[in-house]
């Protein structure tokens, strides 16, 4: 349920308001909105009688929300979420680039692609250092010593790192990183999203291959539940009947996500693709679409890259692509060079 104020509601009133509604086993979330104040109501609200909030004099409306997720539900929170990763902004208008590798192979690459993705326009670093494989066989990652060598690289270039977790016991790892990312294989592992609800740390949720939308919200809903609002989603293509790319990236999800959320939606065009020839064009949809960002992976030699080289580009091609990009929303190079 959510609880529409008339502007400038009287102080007293909307204190009595509040404090009989957490009485009533409520939990309230406040949004400032551009003319209103909103209360969102989380609990058993059926217990609460529209009508008579209604009757209120600091009260406007009063909606029942019939989607199961509240705290990520844009009907509660009206306006858009900006997301600060180490001082990088995302969405309510910020738009970033987050570039690097798949994985993360030794110190001299990660340098390398760091300063390259940096004077490329990127805001962002990732790396991968657990990798989720399908094959038992190939390359999982450096682990701890992965991040290690991502710190080094995010103090060399002094962009935010951003790497993905695979399992709780792996937090200790993550203490000088900026940004968790929950990889599309784990984006229904409840239990790791509940503890990273208690992470004070903002966190990027990729869709899982076979996911709906409102599965991928209800999976924000874990996070947020726990107290963690920091919250930026990204749409990275899902599995079809399609077989000429790896994925096919639902570009549909943007605008859709964006009537839904409040939260920041990014896209990942190499993992949908996976093939570094359609990271541009996808890329340049996705901003087009309204996408807040994109993730793209970039490696020094992708041709002799342990993971993904398919789908990466060099950094001298990312710099060209984020060049196009930045032609198509143009203040997005702005907030990139005021984050360097």
């Amino acid at each position: 349920m959510i609880v529409v104020l008339k502007a400038n509601p009287d102080p007293e009133q909307l204190e009595n308001l509040t404090t009989w509604l957490t009485g009533q086993g409520i939990t309230i979330h406040s949004s400032l909105g551009v003319n209103n104040l909103v209360l969102g109501l989380v609990g058993d609200t059926s217990v609460i009688d529209m009508d008579l909030v209604k009757s209120l004099d600091i009260v406007e409306d009063v909606k029942r929300i019939r989607e199961p997720y509240k705290n990520a539900n844009r009907k509660f929170h009206p306006d858009d979420m900006i997301v600060d990763v180490g001082g990088v902004k995302i969405g309510g208008g910020h738009f970033v680039i987050i570039a690097g590798p798949c994985s993360i192979e030794a110190e001299a690459q990660m340098k390398e692609v760091a300063l390259g993705v940096r004077d490329g326009g990127a805001a962002l670093l990732r790396g991968g250092a657990f990798k989720p494989r399908t094959s038992p066989y190939a390359f999982q990652g450096l682990g701890g010593n992965g991040i290690d060598l991502l710190i080094k690289a995010k103090k060399a270039s002094g962009l935010p790192v951003v790497t993905e977790i695979m399992e709780i016991g792996q937090l200790k790892y993550f203490e000088e990183v900026d940004m968790i990312q929950v990889g599309a294989r784990n984006m229904q592992n409840f239990q790791l999203l509940k503890e990273l609800g208690r992470v004070d740390r903002p966190i990027l949720l990729k869709r899982g291959m076979a996911n709906t939308i409102d599965e991928l919200l209800m999976s924000a809903e874990y996070i947020m539940a726990g107290g963690n609002e920091s919250v930026v989603l990204c749409e990275r293509g899902i599995r079809t009947f399609e077989t000429s790319t790896r994925n096919t990236l639902d570009i549909s999800a943007i605008p859709v996500l964006k009537k839904k959320t409040h939260l920041p939606v990014i896209v990942d065009p190499s993992h949908a693709a996976g093939m570094a020839e359609l990271v541009k064009p996808l890329a340049l949809a996705a901003t087009a679409a309204g996408a807040d960002g994109l993730m793209i992976e970039v490696h020094n030699d992708p041709q002799h890259a342990l993971c993904d080289g398919a789908q990466s580009l060099t950094p001298e091609r990312f710099a060209e692509v984020a060049k196009a990009i930045f032609a198509l929303r143009p203040f997005a190079m702005e907030s990139a060079e005021m984050s360097q």
